[in-house]
C-alpha cells in the first residue's frame, strides 16, 4: 500500500459541459383560453337550445290548455245529458217501486234548496238501469 500513489479525480480541463436543466416539452392541445373560449361556446349553445325547448314545450302545454277549455262546454253537455237519462231511468223505476205509496211524489228532491244539486251516483243507477246506463 505504501507504494500506491493517491491521486485525486479532477474535472477535465475547462470544466465540464453546462447541464440543461429546463423543461423542453413538446407543445400538445390548444391553450388553456382556448379550451375555456370553446368550453364557454358549447355551453352558451346548450342554455339557447334548453331554453327555445322549454319555451315549445310552454306553448304546447298553453295550447292543450285552451282546448281543454274550449270543449269543456261540450264536455259539460254530455255529462249532463247523461245524468238526464240516468235520472229518468230512476225515476221510471221508482215509479214503479213506489206506486202504492199515497202521497210519494217521483222525483222530488230529498235537499230543500233553491238551487240544482247534481245527484249523487247512487240515483242514478238501477238494478235495470244499471245496464242500459253507466256512467
Amino acid at each position: 500500500m505504501a507504494q500506491l500513489r493517491y491521486r485525486q479525480d479532477l474535472p477535465p480541463k475547462g470544466g465540464y459541459p453546462g447541464i440543461s436543466w429546463q423543461r423542453n416539452l413538446p407543445k400538445r392541445g390548444y391553450s388553456g383560453m382556448t379550451l375555456f373560449v370553446a368550453a364557454t361556446g358549447i355551453i352558451t349553445g346548450g342554455f339557447v337550445v334548453l331554453i327555445r325547448h322549454i319555451r315549445r314545450q310552454r306553448q304546447w302545454e298553453r295550447e292543450r290548455f285552451q282546448a281543454r277549455l274550449d270543449l269543456l262546454p261540450l264536455m259539460q253537455a254530455e255529462l249532463d245529458r247523461r245524468i238526464l237519462r240516468g235520472m229518468k231511468l230512476f225515476e221510471e223505476e221508482e215509479a214503479q217501486i213506489m206506486k202504492d205509496v199515497p202521497g210519494w211524489k217521483v222525483g222530488e228532491s230529498v235537499y230543500h234548496a233553491d238551487r240544482w244539486i247534481p245527484p249523487v251516483p247512487e240515483q242514478l243507477k238501477s238494478p235495470e238501469g244499471a245496464k242500459k246506463f253507466s256512467l
